[in-house]
């Protein structure tokens, strides 16, 4: 865990989305709304449970964060330049060519990137593989994975969770945002997967389910995830709101990949100001 004792999680939050949406207006489009909705999420993996060095992301007395839905890269990004991984003068080569910050995650160009995502359904079978590693080597240090609801459509994803519990990978934190939104519409009616919480708890998760944009619910989730007993493995659900704190964006029907006219971006960052905790 960093030390920052004078930053609250808030103040974080708010960073986070606020370098995000200035990423997002370098290409004038993207998952902008996702940014939003995760930002909370981020803020309290990355500055109240994760232990890490900024300086040394490869550091063998890590925790492992793994980006399976790739295309949230923009916020992992924004949430590496508040923890001071990547500088912030690099947001400005977002999306660009010989950029270290690529439009879906690639762990070969940026520092701290776990893996290379946007295949998505991936992600958490390769932190099952992460987490029986781990275990090998005798570590005590977890494996986090984010993934999407979306992502919930893939065969994939359930052999990984039936594998984690199975080996009983109790280093291992998964956290799902439901957004409800996929590429195709709404996740729930592309292929429900409701009653979730109930389903991966009989697949042998310890699982919670909280309001993934309160950042006290958050962290009193991640905490219990840490401190849970027994040999379980543990999955946060996050129900999100795409677009949190940028109102305009919140109400927009068709937010997956979104592109924002030139003028909003400053809107955008106004609302993000206003709302900017004291």
């Amino acid at each position: 865990m960093v030390d920052l004792p004078n930053r609250t999680l808030a103040d974080r939050a708010y960073h986070i989305r606020r370098y995000a949406v200035r990423m997002g207006e370098v290409q004038g489009q993207g998952y902008i709304a996702q940014a939003l909705d995760i930002a909370d999420v981020l803020a309290v993996a990355w500055f109240h449970a994760m232990t890490y060095r900024a300086d040394d992301p490869d550091w063998e007395g890590r925790d492992r964060f793994l980006l399976s839905n790739g295309h949230y890269a923009i916020a992992l990004y924004a949430a590496f330049i508040e923890a001071g991984i990547i500088p912030e003068e690099e947001l400005e080569t977002y999306g660009s060519d010989d950029s270290r910050l690529p439009m879906s995650g690639m762990a070969q160009y940026t520092p701290g990137m776990e893996m290379s995502g946007g295949s998505l359904g991936v992600g958490l079978a390769i932190a099952v593989g992460k987490c029986l590693g781990l275990k090998r080597k005798g570590s005590k240090n977890f494996v986090y994975t984010l993934f999407s609801d979306g992502e919930l459509d893939e065969g994939s994803v359930w052999e990984a969770i039936l594998s984690a519990a199975h080996h009983r990978l109790d280093n291992l934190i998964a956290i799902i945002d439901v957004n409800n939104m996929q590429a195709d519409g709404p996740s729930k009616e592309v292929a429900n997967f409701e009653p979730l919480a109930e389903k991966l708890e009989a697949f042998g998760w310890y699982t919670q389910r909280i309001n993934g944009n309160d950042l006290e619910a958050v962290r009193q989730a991640f905490d219990n995830a840490k401190e849970h007993k027994g040999t379980r493995p543990r999955m946060i659900i996050a129900d999100t709101l795409m677009g949190k704190g940028v109102p305009f964006l919140e109400q927009r029907e068709k937010s997956h990949f979104i592109r924002v006219d030139a003028h909003e971006w400053a809107l955008a960052l106004e609302a993000l100001d206003a709302g900017r905790p004291a």
